[in-house]
């Protein structure tokens, strides 16, 4: 039966009426809508202007059929905006990955999938047309028309060979299909399947392999779960068969301001994984501007794979000599490097100052000038970045210094904001 036909009849039969199905084709426009809106954007349904309202009803009462228990409102001056609220050491599974599962399918499909499988469960090796002839035996006592084209059963035998459910072999000018065995007893990886399902960027595969598991493991619990990185899981796949194949690939981005173009060139070289705010990165050779930067999955909205690159080795031995000069995800080969100096006051017993300086000092260097006075400089392509962890060691800071006179500046208006700020609840408190 169709998707569509039996979203709805279940919807009538609770009593209720339904324009749209919670099943879906394509994850693409559902990631866009839950990035546009409950992760990112924020926005109401009238700030919504790339699709008609009525679009945006049905989207919207989509993912809520998902994720309704994670969802929350607002309202302000501009309307109503919804969102997503997680409690990461509360919840056993990302749920985000619930969206992968409503995908649809035809009556064909369900058929084949059923009846194909059925057919070579007893491990018999069978030509595309024998196949056909098994089916047409096997319905011929249902109404309806379930005559099976030749290309059809064939497409659907080559998409079921590639995902590895079933294996081809050639006998004389025959080709014989037949199911794989495997003998995994995945009661025996449910704890490894749990772990991979919530920290691995493409955790959805353990989400899927889990649901054929009699229990789900709810013993892992994480105080930083980065869950938004399953919104990302076609485009990382797709990268990293593209990195494998050292091809290069056309990426489409999210409309932005700063950008040029939308559309890009790009040979993708690796792929960066934060383990502080669980955000994925692409390091590729830009053919536009002519050198190696990174970008944001979660900017990526659709990614095309191209011709082989035969120099793919030498943007790779480049990539590695720019990210030397990288303090995180920030620069590229075009810009001039900017160096940092910073100068550290530790008191006598705080020898953990120094070897938290050594673990973290990344591309930089660490020195001792005297007992108390240590020296860090580093050179980088954005010092910028480096602004955050400088300012752990406010109280400690003797002098901090910067080619780029902007992020000095920064760092002493921040300073000079939080003193104002002490001095303001200071006076109101006396």
């Amino acid at each position: 039966m169709k998707a569509q036909w039996i979203s709805n009849s279940f919807a009538a039969e609770s009593g209720g009426t339904m324009a749209y199905s919670e099943l879906i084709k394509s994850f693409g426009r559902i990631r866009e809508y839950m990035r546009e809106f409950f992760v990112y954007g924020f926005k109401s349904r009238e700030e919504y202007t790339n699709k008609s309202a009525r679009s945006y009803d049905n989207e919207r009462r989509r993912i809520e059929s998902w994720l309704g228990e994670y969802m929350r409102f607002y309202r302000n001056e501009s309307g109503k905006n919804v969102f997503l609220s997680v409690n990461s050491r509360a919840i056993p599974q990302n749920p985000l990955y619930r969206a992968f599962k409503a995908k649809s399918f035809t009556d064909i499909d369900i058929t084949l999938h059923f009846y194909v499988l059925d057919i070579l469960a007893r491990g018999e090796k069978l030509t595309c047309n024998e196949i056909i002839d098994r089916l047409t035996d096997c319905l011929v006592c249902f109404e309806g028309n379930f005559d099976f084209d030749e290309s059809t059963v064939r497409k659907k035998l080559k998409e079921y060979t590639n995902l590895g459910l079933l294996k081809r072999e050639k006998s004389g000018k025959r080709i014989l299909y037949y199911k794989t065995t495997d003998n995994i007893e995945l009661q025996k990886w449910e704890d490894a399947l749990g772990f991979f399902a919530e920290v691995d960027p493409l955790g959805v595969v353990g989400s899927y392999v889990l649901d054929k598991t009699q229990q789900m493991p709810t013993h892992f619990c994480f105080k930083h779960n980065y869950i938004l990185h399953a919104l990302e899981s076609e485009v990382f796949y797709a990268l990293t068969q593209i990195i494998e194949n050292k091809n290069c690939a056309e990426i489409k981005l999210f409309s932005s301001r700063r950008a040029k173009t939308s559309e890009l060139r790009v040979l993708p070289l690796k792929i960066y994984v934060s383990v502080q705010n669980g955000r994925c990165h692409l390091l590729s050779y830009n053919y536009l501007y002519k050198c190696i930067s990174f970008f944001r999955l979660d900017s990526i909205k659709t990614i095309k794979t191209l011709t082989h690159e035969s120099d793919f080795d030498f943007y790779l031995d480049q990539a590695n000599q720019f990210t030397k000069n990288v303090w995180g995800v920030s620069g590229a080969t075009n810009q001039a490097l900017e160096h940092t100096e910073l100068l550290l006051r530790v008191e006598d017993g705080e020898e953990y100052i120094m070897a938290r300086l050594l673990r973290e000092k990344r591309c930089g260097t660490v020195e001792m000038l005297d007992k108390n006075t240590c020296r860090f400089f580093a050179d980088v392509y954005d010092a910028m970045e480096m602004l955050p962890w400088v300012r752990t060691f406010i109280g400690r800071v003797i002098k901090f210094e910067c080619s780029n006179e902007a992020v000095v500046k920064t760092f002493y208006d921040d300073l000079s904001m939080m003193y104002a700020h002490y001095e303001e609840v200071s006076n109101a408190i006396s």
